[in-house]
């Protein structure tokens, strides 16, 4: 039988013959070395089928054989599609159950980033604006850091790695171009160095495959740990979505909310597609409605005026020629997305189906990131968090009492309003002044308090956003001006041809 071409695997062959022979090359692959295997796993179909092709090559060698690690990362920003997210999860605890009772080296771990790092503690907690194409600030620390922190502790302790993934050239044009660059820089048969991530190849099994192959092949080949593969076709064809969101190792890989399975809250495309289909397909799934319409909210630009401050993170005015730039969300924005959120948790908890009733769209961690994030970091002291936790769940918020000497008492807070008499930055610069004085009262060393306060002043130093709009537009000018001055001042360098006597000849 003829070997068949890399860009057309079926073609002319049975589903059999070419498994039996990409089984046979995972295990060459397998063994002839020591390197542990990282395979990134999605609980889409191609994802899916690698690890299918995986675990049926390793089933069928040797005992003593099997004698190197397979781990299986997948990767969950805590802001799933929730349906996806359920799937995997079950996905990932059945594998482990059938990796253990068939004896295969298969490891599967659940990756989830920092709390610091999620996107309710950026957006919600620090104020961060929902993602945009140019402040894509959300990939890096959701996806990436989890799986290539994983990926490079697996690198230390072995020296090397190499990654199995479901990446297909079939995908789109720009997956095929970058995978037939990598294919030049091959140091041996199908593996491709990792430009991202030092000590670690790639290994692409399916790279050739179309979608109707790899669907042919989940639908006639049965899921060796149990999870029944036409659940996942279900699934799918609840969703207008063909494609997976791959394991994510660089900033290279496109939005997965537009036609893929990705983040419910993802504001990169115009609309989360897969989970609209879902809701619209399929009247068991209507209880996402809250969740689509939250992400909608989150993607309206026309609102930004009003949800935004007009100094940055540092109390800083920045211009775009004459316009200014917004920066983070303001505290009434930020506790009015803390308040919408846990009310369509409260609401999709109740509709959800029995298995997902405990669904959490943020978690108990983060609430509390966020808390001490509004206290000691935006000195929003009246610590309003547990309040707006009880009035939109019904429940008393269980976090611990905090330092009474940290925190300014609601009646207290009302007359410092009234002392203001609506002036909204003269009482934020007050009240974090009183924050900053109280948090230094409580330390040793109160060696910084004059700078932090200076701090405080100069971020509450405008009458309105106009004020601040002229002032940047004057400090502006001052800076061109005093770079003029400097450029005429400036001694000039004479020409070649004209010496000084100094220079003359003797």
């Amino acid at each position: 039988m003829s070997t068949p071409t890399r860009t057309a695997p079926f073609q002319g062959r049975r589903m059999s013959d070419v498994v039996n022979e990409l089984t046979e090359e995972v295990r060459e692959l397998y063994t002839a070395d020591e390197v542990p295997w990282v395979i990134g796993y999605s609980g889409g179909k191609d994802s899916t089928a690698v690890l299918q092709l995986v675990w049926l090559a390793l089933k069928d060698l040797p005992a003593e054989q099997r004698n190197k690690p397979v781990h299986v990362i997948s990767t969950d920003t805590l802001v799933e599609n929730p349906v996806v997210a359920a799937w995997v999860s079950r996905s990932l605890e059945t594998m482990g159950k059938a990796a253990q009772e068939q004896q295969l080296p298969i490891e599967p771990h659940r990756l989830t980033p920092k709390v610091e790092d999620t996107f309710w503690v950026n957006l919600i907690g620090r104020g961060y604006p929902a993602p945009r194409p140019k402040f894509r600030w959300c990939t890096e620390r959701m996806k990436i850091r989890p799986s290539n922190t994983f990926i490079r502790k697996v690198v230390r302790r072995h020296g090397e790695a190499i990654l199995v993934l479901g990446i297909r050239k079939a995908e789109s044009q720009a997956r095929a171009r970058a995978m037939a660059k990598h294919e030049k820089g091959r140091v041996r048969d199908r593996l491709s160095p990792n430009g991202n991530l030092p000590n670690s190849l790639v290994y692409s099994p399916i790279e050739d495959w179309t979608n109707d192959e790899v669907w042919m092949f989940l639908m006639q080949q049965s899921n060796p740990w149990g999870h029944k593969n036409k659940d996942l076709l279900t699934m799918y064809q609840g969703a207008s979505s063909d494609s997976e969101c791959p394991l994510v190792v660089d900033d290279t890989t496109p939005s997965c909310g537009d036609s893929r399975f990705g983040c419910w809250t993802c504001t990169l495309v115009d609309q989360d597609k897969s989970m609209a289909a879902m809701v619209n397909n399929d009247r068991e799934k209507k209880w996402m409605e809250p969740l689509l319409k939250l992400r909608d909210e989150l993607d309206d630009v026309s609102k930004e005026k009003e949800t935004r401050d007009f100094r940055r993170m540092d109390g800083r005015v920045q211009l775009f020629n004459d316009r200014v730039i917004p920066g983070p969300y303001t505290q009434a924005a930020r506790e009015k997305w803390l308040r919408k959120l846990l009310e369509a948790q409260a609401i999709v908890r109740k509709k959800a189906p029995e298995d997902m009733s405990n669904i959490e769209l943020i978690t108990m961690e983060e609430l509390h990131e966020i808390r001490r994030l509004w206290i000691f970091k935006k000195h929003e002291v009246e610590d309003s968090l547990p309040r707006i936790y009880e009035e939109a769940t019904g429940e008393v918020f269980p976090g611990k009492p905090l330092d009474e000497q940290l925190v300014i008492r609601a009646g207290e807070i009302e007359i410092l309003r009234e002392i203001c008499d609506g002036d909204e930055i003269h009482f934020t610069m007050v009240r974090e002044l009183l924050a900053v004085e109280r948090e230094y009262r409580t330390k040793t060393r109160r060696s910084g308090l004059f700078e932090a306060l200076q701090k405080v002043i100069e971020k509450g130093f405008y009458k309105d956003e106009q004020d601040a709009t002229e002032f940047a537009k004057r400090r502006r000018e001052a800076l061109q001006g005093n770079i003029q001055q400097e450029a005429k001042t400036e001694p000039q360098a004479l020409p070649l041809d004209e010496k000084t006597n100094d220079d003359a000849p003797a």
